[in-house]
């Protein structure tokens, strides 16, 4: 599928290159390889852009419908990208030194809880086609005040990690500025100009924003893969580092076993691990712009687990025998660090631009996400009518406005507070919790699902396996991880700050939505 990108001259050439024996340390070869995708597959992209915008228009426009544009291609990568979040890259050694090798557990018992989530999901908008997103089925399956704060609990769960993306971007930028700190207006001026190009993708087509997410998270995949293949060599040729550690699996073990650092830190893994999932469920907000949902959707959800134990486990073995856990720098990427150790020159460069790659995905998918919840609360008469708009593109363009408004204030904190480290642990640790409330909301849905509408269940294809019993192993995990931040003192001032959100959306429901309701 991703060689589809390359034409039949660069075919020729590449396989020509791979034939021969290429060192890793030949780095010019490397990325002349590396340099032929991506122009092959950015001349795809602009080719696909002009067509898309043309088509658009002249496609006769459902009055105030979104399309389904997405095909199965974007549906599978826009799950990958989801299920491969920016903290494997940016917190995993920060993982790794709290929990050891017990971060192997950590994300594989995680993993499956979100994996039940889903499938809980998936049943749930395949049960019922008019259901365009979450709103749709906890509005009718629990009530109103579900939908309402399922919808705008999801909405700010994207806003705060656009505006903690907006720290990571300028943060890693820093690299090419010679490793120092941007002035207070050129990080704001940063923000805006990632906001700004942002919005005006998604503005254009939602195939646009499949084929940007096909791309964001095709640069993720091929990062791992490289790293793991780079990884198998120096474990199976017994490479051995600068301080003398010699790469092997034994190094999973041999320093203090599984669990080095007892019950707390385990527990404590969970905290920074969690963040790494949040944005999974995205497919369930594309659900309503996907082609053939009965087929892709399931699809989709159901690669998951193996997304989960390529991507995530086997990625951090292998770091973990390249490297010994408690040899792990956690203020720099375990990711990094390999490269570096295999000898390509260019790691750095290399892996800051997939960190970067990866932080533009989750504000492209945020963007994305919080206009659909806009719409939708706009569409249940929840949020402003204005929002509830299509252009002619069919796309939202009320809603982008206001929550690209909204990341604005990220740019300001880039001028206000240049020291955006303890924002951004904030932010990513909040947006946690509104993440595990939107996740046990769907569960409840499910649950109310499963016993008032039993003949839907029965006829359903893609059943959650468990039923009601993995329904409530699920809710006891997560309510189990809401009392797990409250273990640290970084995230547990989030958790303090997080209930006047709750706060606001009580005054709001109360206040205007029901009043304007009974009317």
């Amino acid at each position: 599928m991703y060689l589809e990108i390359i034409s039949n001259t660069d075919k020729n050439w590449l396989a020509e290159k791979l034939s021969k024996n290429i060192h890793l340390k030949d780095t010019c070869k490397w990325c002349d390889i590396v340099f032929l995708i991506i122009a092959n597959g950015l001349k795809k992209l602009l080719e696909c852009i002009h067509k898309m915008s043309n088509q658009n228009l002249s496609e006769p426009h459902e009055q105030g419908e979104l399309h389904r544009s997405l095909s199965n291609r974007h549906l599978q990568l826009i799950a990958i990208g989801g299920a491969i979040g920016t903290g494997l890259f940016m917190g995993s050694g920060k993982t790794i030194s709290l929990a050891g090798p017990s971060i192997l557990f950590i994300y594989l018992i995680i993993g499956v809880m979100v994996f039940f989530v889903m499938r809980a999901l998936g049943e749930l908008l395949l049960s019922n086609l008019a259901y365009k997103s979450f709103i749709d089925f906890t509005t009718d399956l629990i009530g109103p005040w579900a939908g309402y704060f399922v919808g705008w609990t999801y909405w700010l769960c994207w806003i705060t990690i656009g505006i903690a993306d907006l720290s990571a971007i300028i943060y890693y930028l820093q690299f090419f500025n010679n490793g120092l700190p941007f002035s207070p207006v050129e990080g704001a001026m940063i923000s805006v100009a990632a906001i700004v190009f942002i919005m005006g993708l998604n503005l254009l087509t939602v195939r646009l924003f499949g084929e940007l997410e096909f791309w964001f998270a095709l640069i993720k995949i091929l990062a791992i893969i490289i790293l793991i293949a780079v990884g198998l060599w120096m474990i199976f040729t017994g490479f051995t580092s600068t301080t003398g550690e010699v790469a092997s699996f034994t190094h999973l073990w041999a320093n203090g076993g599984f669990f080095p650092t007892g019950v707390h830190g385990f527990l404590a893994g969970f905290q920074i691990a969690i963040f790494a999932f949040v944005g999974v469920e995205l497919v369930g907000t594309t659900a309503a712009e996907t082609k053939d949902p009965e087929r892709n959707l399931p699809k989709a959800i159901n690669s998951i687990p193996i997304r989960i134990i390529i991507f995530y486990v086997f990625a951090l073995i292998i770091v973990m025998s390249v490297t010994p856990w408690n040899r792990i720098d956690p203020a720099i990427s375990p990711f990094v660090n390999l490269f570096s150790q295999a000898g390509v020159a260019a790691a750095a460069i290399l892996m800051n631009l997939v960190v970067l790659s990866s932080v533009m995905s989750s504000m492209n998918s945020g963007v994305f996400s919080t206009s659909r919840m806009l719409f939708g609360l706009s569409r249940e008469d929840q949020g402003p009518k204005a929002f509830g708009k299509l252009n002619k593109r069919a796309v939202p363009a009320n809603a982008l406005y206001f929550s690209a408004a909204c990341l604005l204030l990220g740019a300001a904190l880039q001028y206000f507070v240049p020291n955006t480290v303890e924002a951004f642990t904030l932010a990513t640790t909040l947006s946690t919790i509104l993440f595990i409330c939107v996740w046990l909301l769907i569960i409840w849905s499910y649950i109310r699902y499963y016993t008032t509408r039993p003949e839907l269940h029965a006829k359903s294809t893609f059943k959650l396996p468990g039923g009601l019993f993995t329904c409530w192993i699920t809710i006891i995990f997560f309510v189990g991880m809401i009392y797990v931040l409250s273990l640290e003192p970084d995230t547990a001032k989030a958790l303090k700050v997080s209930p006047i959100w709750f706060i606001i959306l009580l005054i709001g429901y109360f206040f205007f939505y029901k009043p304007r309701h009974k009317k």
